[in-house]
């Protein structure tokens, strides 16, 4: 049975957490890199995994990817190399994850264990739905977006690009979040938000200087 190469871009906490959904699904076919641009890290073990450095370098052996890398900026460049490097985008959905079959899934999107992503809804290439985390019916999740844990997006959500959604924060249905917009940990979002825009606290507002 031939085996795919699947490269895990980023040797950080967030890429621990992605090891161990891929073990989770129990993929025979698969095996296992992990690569970083920090020099430091080249040989070092992670997961017990010998990193490979640069990310280029791992590319050359790789059939596939995924960019394990929070920071949405981040992980957005290191996707858009990867792919222009020839590599197959690899997403990763986690056996505890409860994703409707209407559901639309991108490529190279990581859904955490405990997360549901409900019916209708559309997660974009990159996308990262955290622990816990509630993508509910309809909503549309933007690419290189990072739903942080426990986080809840009601029905019909719409979030541009590079949205940030911190820990625990809820969206009110409907509510749309405009590109690089970033919602503080536990704050409820009744109103749209503009672009780039900053909103914390119960009910949220921008905080100053957005």
């Amino acid at each position: 049975m031939p085996t795919e190469r699947l490269l895990i871009i980023g040797a950080g906490g967030h890429a621990k957490v992605l090891v161990s959904a891929v073990k989770s699904v129990g993929l025979a076919t698969v095996s296992l890199g992990v690569a970083d641009d920090n020099p430091a890290l080249e040989g070092q073990l992670f997961c017990g995994l010998p990193v490979i450095t640069p990310v280029g370098a791992g590319l050359q052996d790789a059939d596939c990817f995924h960019v394990a890398i929070g920071d949405n900026h981040a992980r957005e460049k290191q996707f858009r190399a990867a792919l222009a490097g020839g590599a197959a985008p690899y997403t990763v959905v986690h056996s505890g994850a409860d994703v409707a079959a209407e559901a639309s899934i991108g490529d190279a999107v990581f859904v955490a264990t405990g997360s549901i992503v409900a019916a209708q809804a559309v997660i974009g290439d990159g996308v990262i739905v955290n622990h816990g985390a509630v993508v509910d019916h309809d909503c549309v999740i933007g690419q290189f977006t990072h739903i942080g844990p426990n986080a809840t997006l009601g029905g019909a959500c719409v979030t541009g690009s590079r949205v940030l959604i911190g820990a625990g924060a809820n969206i009110l249905p409907q509510v749309r979040l405009g590109d690089d917009a970033t919602v503080g940990a536990g704050a409820v979002v009744l109103n749209d938000v503009p672009d780039g825009t900053t909103v914390v606290g119960v009910p949220a507002r921008p905080i100053q200087g957005d």
